[in-house]
């Protein structure tokens, strides 16, 4: 319970500091503590592309430092942020500003998150499986499905070793993990706040739980149906250039069935904390240095805490065993993205300055010339930033980009929210890079003995495959 240990110690910290920090808000007008983009250079933007383009970069040339040291790196560029407002603003402006991401949106992110990930990996799907192109098509069809329930990490982590085992046999199986990382790892988490870490932080921000399920339904369908069909045919293809299907792999003891059922329950409450927080609003708030931390949220993160300890602590190991599970995974992403949302906050006060911030050329690309959104540019826009940086803060800089204000975006604006939401969650999958698990899929694979392409070479199943489909989704959708 390494993880528990080190979260108990962060919300301890938190809290000496809040204790600290209260006595002194009042010395300062909530007006004071907020960041002014038009004042801001173009050069505050350069930690946040450097810390994107390390997550980019390092575990490509430089695996092994990267290994060891990423949260070193992570905390370097929160320092090239952090150290400039200090001696520019003040310790009171700073503590606001990190006060505010923490309790508003890094530590429900990774709470969700934790939750997710702690579930999903006691769940193990166990027993015989044969590497049909059918089989394999309904192993895609049913992750895809899931991956907004479960999240796309969730999904992945249950479904990549059944996939690889019912496969091991055959010679033809790089196509089944590629696909997967497409569908499973990216498309899939399209329809709810759960299903990617994109969409959850529109939920922090006021996007309404199934909004994204009304309008990214028919878009998400126009991906994956097509990818499954080829898929299927691609497979059927290989399968008869191998000679027939090999026999079914085996667990040894064990029957066809999913072990560790409980947590299948416990994704269930996930989702019902998340929804509770969407529709129950007491009206009751805690001010914590100028920071307004409604009851509803705090309540929904305590229930997901609750939930990933249950599942720690009364799953059999076994099954987390079986599932090669470990905190690795969570613990960089924790480590990471704290770095992603401290660098990101003045790239976001300048694009909320809009023609009067640094950043004027972005809001000119995806705006006409009568000032209305053009959002065929925002999903292209979106989605290319989202193939080799990160979809979550490709996500937030797009959103703010639109204005920010999510009961606009989801009124009037529904359709550039829309074309924002699929570019950061679809295009996730154009690289390796575009999404956190596509990388885990990738190690997890490689870890079982199959070859993967290298980075260009996904690149060029990527663009074979998904371009010509995401051109399909703009004429209809976004044109």
């Amino acid at each position: 319970m390494a993880v528990v240990s080190r979260l108990v110690v962060l919300i301890a910290g938190l809290i000496i500091t809040l204790c600290a920090g209260t006595a002194f808000a009042s010395e300062m007008g909530a007006h004071a503590l907020h960041l002014d983009g038009s004042t801001l250079g173009l050069w505050w933007a350069l930690p946040f592309a450097g810390i994107l383009l390390s997550i980019a970069l390092f575990p490509l040339f430089m695996p092994h430092f990267w290994e060891h040291h990423f949260g070193k790196v992570s905390a370097f560029w929160i320092a090239t942020v952090l150290v400039p407002f200090l001696f520019l603003f003040g310790w009171q402006f700073t503590l606001y500003q990190v006060l505010h991401l923490a309790l508003l949106e890094y530590l429900p992110f990774i709470i969700l998150l934790l939750a997710l990930f702690t579930v999903a990996g006691g769940i193990h799907i166990a027993g015989s499986f044969r590497g049909s192109p059918l089989s394999n098509t309904l192993f895609l069809a049913a992750g895809t499905a899931l991956a907004s329930w479960t999240g796309t990490t969730g999904a992945s982590v249950l479904f990549i070793r059944p996939v690889i085992r019912a496969n091991a046999e055959r010679r033809f199986k790089v196509h089944v993990i590629i696909f997967f990382i497409f569908l499973v790892s990216n498309v899939g988490g399209s329809l709810t706040p759960l299903g990617d870490p994109p969409l959850f932080l529109g939920f922090l921000k006021g996007v309404e739980f199934f909004w994204p399920t009304g309008h990214l339904l028919a878009p998400m369908l126009t991906v994956a149906i097509p990818l499954l069909v080829i898929f299927f045919v691609l497979d059927t293809i290989l399968l008869r250039q191998e000679g027939g299907l090999p026999p079914a792999t085996a667990e040894p003891g064990t029957r066809v069935g999913i072990r560790g059922v409980a947590n299948v329950g416990l994704l269930v409450c996930i989702v019902g904390a998340v929804l509770l927080s969407g529709a129950w609003k007491p009206g009751i708030s805690f001010t914590v240095f100028s920071v307004e931390v409604e009851l509803q949220n705090l309540v929904r993160d305590l229930l997901l805490l609750a939930i990933a300890y249950i599942s720690w602590r009364y799953t059999d190991r076994g099954h987390r065993t079986a599932n090669a599970f470990t905190w690795g995974p969570i613990l960089e992403v924790a480590k990471l993205f704290a770095g992603i949302f401290v660098t990101i906050v003045p790239v976001i006060a300048i694009l909320r300055a809009g023609e009067s911030g640094a950043l004027r050329a972005v809001i000119s690309a995806v705006t006409g010339a009568d000032g209305q959104p053009i959002n065929a540019m925002y999903f292209w826009a979106a989605g290319a930033l989202s193939s080799f940086l990160d979809n979550a803060p490709t996500y937030l800089v797009f959103f703010n980009a639109a204005g920010g204000d999510a009961e606009h975006l989801m009124g009037s604006l529904a359709g550039t929210l829309a074309a924002i939401s699929a570019g950061a969650v679809f295009m996730g999958a154009n690289s390796y890079i575009g999404n956190a698990p596509n990388f885990m899929v990738k190690s997890i694979a490689e870890e079982q003995g199959i070859r993967m392409p290298s980075f260009f070479g996904y690149l060029v199943w990527s663009g074979l495959l998904l371009l010509p489909l995401f051109a399909v989704v703009t004429v209809i959708f976004f044109s």
